[in-house]
């Protein structure tokens, strides 16, 4: 199956290169959201403290082939997994999620801190997290705490 999307923003911060790929944590974007939805597409938004963002990794190409494991970033002190057992860019579809700390939300602009995405990035949707939603108990391999050790510090 396809699907068509159009995105419903962009992101706007200080991050133009996206193999710049660690220090998010501290990042401020701003997103606009298109005209279309109006100036009241974001009422009620700023009540919760968190915004799940959906996004296009424009500027990574898909990888040609799926089937063996890698390591992440190419890394040779971490395992091979395989494409779904790993967040990076190139991925089928090029779709990226993250949870963003909301600090403020007006009109048609998000302003979010944490969201890893460069400046450009087209965003595909954007919803509240909530509390009923988030999982208990997550569990992760010791590999990933080697990976992601620099990606959201300041």
């Amino acid at each position: 199956m396809t699907f068509a999307m159009s995105s419903v923003g962009s992101v706007r911060n200080a991050r133009p290169d996206p193999a710049n790929s660690d220090h998010w944590g501290q990042v401020i974007s701003t997103i606009l959201i298109d005209e279309r939805f109006g100036e009241n597409c974001l009422a009620g938004l700023a009540e919760f403290s968190h915004v799940e963002v959906l996004f296009v990794f424009d500027q990574a190409s898909e990888r040609d082939d799926y089937r063996e494991p890698r390591s992440s970033r190419g890394r040779a002190d971490l395992p091979a997994v395989g494409v779904f057992a790993d967040r990076g860019p190139r991925r089928p579809n090029r779709i990226g999620a993250t949870i963003c700390e909301i600090v403020s939300a007006e009109g048609r602009r998000l302003r979010v801190r944490g969201l890893d995405a460069v400046d450009g990035t087209p965003i595909l949707d954007l919803k509240p997290v909530m509390l009923e939603f988030l999982p208990g108990g997550v569990r992760q391999p010791a590999w990933v705490g080697l990976l992601m050790h620099d990606y959201f510090r300041p």
